[in-house]
């Protein structure tokens, strides 16, 4: 399986590509990385340092792997936070390349807005570009519950509501492939006290997966969780299947995050999660 993922990257730390790549490459998977910044850690802290590259670099990179005749073999493109326009133009770019390369190929676009209780920080323009040319473009998409609420319009403080808004989203997706949504970070009226709810849908019918509530928060575990999905939707075909898998794998790799008292996720230290989550949750039918 090989996979192009945009993504930003930072040194120390774990966040888009440092949080995607290992889990799929300890899967299996052959990630092409393509870096958006180099940043010497994520900006879930007060101060960084690095630089932020040009949409011009990534089109460069991608048509340097282009020259390779490699997307024939490519199997999927993975996208996570854009930080300008022209980084966009440039991931649209690459998923052109490579479906006319291989037209089989998925495109998987984390549409990164922003979070409940942290509000939107993505800049101007970027929610738009989501909506109006990444999400039109995308086989695959994986927002949390705040963001699909700003992508869709639609309150899902509710489970009818979360499950209108995942039906809005999957008709703006590409008309040609699986329009399959992971819905991540959900609470609704239904969530029990101490869980979270992950929710997907398939062959007419909505899959939700809850696990219990971890007292931890940590930049990449979004990252994570799309590049896990994406992975084990390609490996299986199955949206339910992928859900268990990539959400089972979290939970772990969250729990042992939280044991640890890291401000990191331990995306290394509990890479075991990755292949063999040591509690396995199922979805159900809802």
């Amino acid at each position: 399986m090989n996979i192009l993922s945009i993504q930003s990257w930072v040194s120390y730390g774990h966040a888009g590509n440092a949080s995607a790549v290992f889990p799929l490459q300890r899967l299996g998977a052959e990630v092409w990385a393509i870096n958006t910044v180099q940043f010497s850690n994520h900006t879930g802290y007060d101060d960084w340092k690095g630089a932020v590259y040009s949409g011009q670099s990534v089109r460069d990179l991608v048509d340097g792997i282009a020259a390779r005749d490699a997307f024939s073999r490519c199997d999927a493109v993975l996208s996570g936070y854009v930080g300008g326009a022209d980084i966009g133009d440039a991931i649209l770019h690459a998923v052109a390349t490579v479906r006319r390369a291989n037209p089989a190929a998925l495109y998987c676009c984390d549409p990164v807005i922003g979070d409940t209780g942290t509000g939107v920080y993505v800049r101007p323009g970027i929610e738009d570009f989501l909506r109006e040319q990444a999400l039109p473009a995308s086989d695959i998409a994986t927002p949390n519950r705040f963001e699909i609420e700003r992508l869709t319009g639609l309150d899902c403080s509710t489970l009818l509501g979360a499950k209108q808004a995942v039906l809005r989203l999957r008709s703006m997706l590409h008309a040609n492939g699986p329009a399959c949504v992971l819905l991540t970070s959900l609470e609704t009226e239904s969530t029990p006290a101490g869980c979270i709810d992950m929710m997907t849908f398939q062959d007419g019918a909505f899959h939700l997966l809850r696990t219990p509530r971890l007292g931890v928060t940590v930049n990449g575990a979004g990252d994570a969780i799309a590049a896990l999905f994406l992975f084990h939707h390609l490996r299986t075909g199955s949206a339910v299947a992928a859900l268990e898998a990539a959400g089972s794998s979290i939970y772990g790799v969250l729990r042992r995050t939280e044991q640890s008292g890291s401000r990191e996720i331990l995306i290394v230290a509990a890479q075991d999660e990755f292949v063999t989550p040591s509690r396995v949750f199922r979805a159900v039918t809802v």
